[in-house]
């Protein structure tokens, strides 16, 4: 496992993107960070180089949803730094209701965020690694992936199994070559995606599920659920039990 000095991030605004930067500028790499908001971007920029000057943090406004503007962004990050050598994959949405209740244009923008836009996202990271022979993509699913889901979540886990199945392609296809492709599926981390939700299983907050995610990442796994527990035997379990038990525990 090779050292990943420049390390390019989606949804780097806040939550788990903004989380994750904070400890890898910690370890001293160099970072790409892009998002919608372009204040929090910038305030993040500042928090990073006041705390370790040694690093070079370059920001850039981006919206997924924006296809062309996904490729050029990463192209010019890719121009400015000389090479990404890890391309996380995070920006995603978690709007959504149960299928059948009026909210199709909620469920389509979450389908549209989570799997069309990560796969701009995969299309423009591959294509930069495929020049370079090198690299480490890393796609973060979620544990709902492992199964179907019901109700309001429903969409957004068929979004992350896709994400999921993507990546696992490509790890097929990149089998003995220097490029690296990880999914990570993060159990109930507290983010701005899931502020709302009241009670969740075996929640942590947002700096114990970022150090987990970076600890996982750096191992360059296959494939990680994070934090490792429980959600390891419980994503096992999830699938082989029946759905009416699934149901229960969700």
């Amino acid at each position: 496992m090779s050292t990943r000095s420049n390390i390019l991030i989606t949804g780097a605004s806040s939550g788990l993107g903004a989380g994750m930067a904070r400890l890898f500028a910690a370890r001293g790499r160099n970072l790409a960070l892009c998002a919608r908001r372009t204040d929090k971007l910038d305030a993040l920029k500042a928090e990073l180089e006041q705390a370790h000057p040694g690093i070079t943090v370059l920001v850039k406004p981006l919206d997924v949803n924006h296809y062309d503007q996904v490729f050029d962004v990463f192209r010019a990050f890719r121009t400015e730094l000389g090479s990404l050598d890890r391309i996380i994959v995070n920006a995603g949405m978690g709007k959504g209701q149960p299928l059948g209740t009026g909210y199709f244009h909620a469920n389509r923008q979450t389908a549209e965020t989570n799997f069309v836009a990560a796969l701009a996202q995969c299309e423009a990271a591959m294509e930069i690694f495929r020049a370079q022979n090198n690299g480490h993509l890393v796609v973060i699913s979620s544990m709902s992936a492992v199964r179907g889901m019901r109700k309001n979540i429903n969409t957004y886990a068929a979004t992350k199994a896709g994400v999921a199945s993507l990546a696992e392609g490509l790890r097929m296809e990149m089998i003995g070559k220097p490029i690296t492709v990880s999914t990570l599926y993060p159990g109930y981390i507290r983010s701005e995606i899931n502020e709302k939700v009241e009670k969740a299983p075996f929640m942590v907050d947002t700096e114990t599920g970022c150090k987990a995610l970076v600890r996982a990442i750096e191992k360059e796994p296959a494939k990680a659920y994070v934090p490792s527990w429980p959600w390891a035997p419980l994503g096992f379990a999830m699938k082989v039990l029946p759905l009416s038990l699934v149901q229960k525990m969700t």
